[in-house]
């Protein structure tokens, strides 16, 4: 456990000595059209009640888990505060959100995922309460599913556990940006390519630097679950951990 919190203290301090200034992180506040804003809240809203419901079972069935859904968030936090400008109204950086989606399921991340996403935006004007909606979409909802389903398809393949939780999680931080290139397409389309020329130049932009973020991302989240595993003597299975989102 000293361990665990001497990464996420030493992260943390990363991102208060980081000297970078950007517009925002996430899609800032104000950014989106109205309409979208409304949306995305509105497509959000049902996964979070679903998440609401399934953190609540956990806590309920499994309290000494409330450390480790304490320390998912605060992984979660630390990792998506660490910001690189990209395109205007946006900026890339790791999402956190794989590893606890590994361990507790994609349900208990939206939960997780927003309220960091809340406390970015009110205390870091890091995202915005008007793109909230869509700022959770793609990095609460979307990566968690990505990354989780990822895990179980390789677990049923007996894919070796560090390199399936490498593979799960930086995709589903890919998977994150996809949908924000996406979002951000669809708001403002090209001129001459429309939505998917659109996408095509968000994506080639966030890419360059997401790349190699979701790699690091993903050897970060590896080394973490290893010391969790190390620290209950044993792997930490997936069928142990994780909790079905219709439980």
């Amino acid at each position: 456990m000293k361990k665990l919190k001497l990464v996420l203290v030493s992260a943390f301090l990363l991102i208060i000595l980081n000297p970078i200034n950007s517009n925002a992180m996430h899609i800032m506040e104000g950014f989106l059209p109205m309409q979208w804003s409304i949306i995305w809240s509105v497509i959000f809203i049902p996964f979070l009640l679903i998440g609401l419901k399934s953190i609540n079972k956990v806590v309920k069935e499994e309290p000494k888990k409330k450390v480790l859904l304490a320390l998912c968030g605060a992984f979660v936090f630390v990792l998506s505060a660490l910001k690189i400008p990209s395109l205007t109204g946006s900026c890339s950086h790791p999402t956190g959100v794989g590893l606890g989606a590994i361990l507790f399921g994609p349900s208990v991340m939206v939960v997780l995922g927003t309220i960091v996403l809340l406390f970015q935006a009110l205390l870091l004007a890091h995202g915005g309460l008007t793109t909230l909606g869509a700022n959770a979409f793609s990095m609460a909802i979307v990566g968690p599913i990505v990354s989780f389903l990822l895990y179980r398809f390789l677990k049923k393949r007996n894919v070796k556990t560090g390199t399936n939780v490498f593979i799960s999680v930086a995709l589903g931080d890919l998977a994150t940006y996809t949908v924000t290139a996406i979002q951000l397409a669809i708001a403002f389309p090209d001129p001459t390519g429309g939505i998917m020329g659109s996408a095509a130049k968000f994506l080639g932009v966030f890419f360059m630097t997401q790349i190699p973020i979701a790699i690091a991302e993903g050897i970060l989240s590896t080394i973490m679950y290893n010391l969790i595993a190390a620290k209950e003597g044993k792997g930490v299975d997936y069928d142990e951990c994780e909790y079905e989102i219709n439980e």
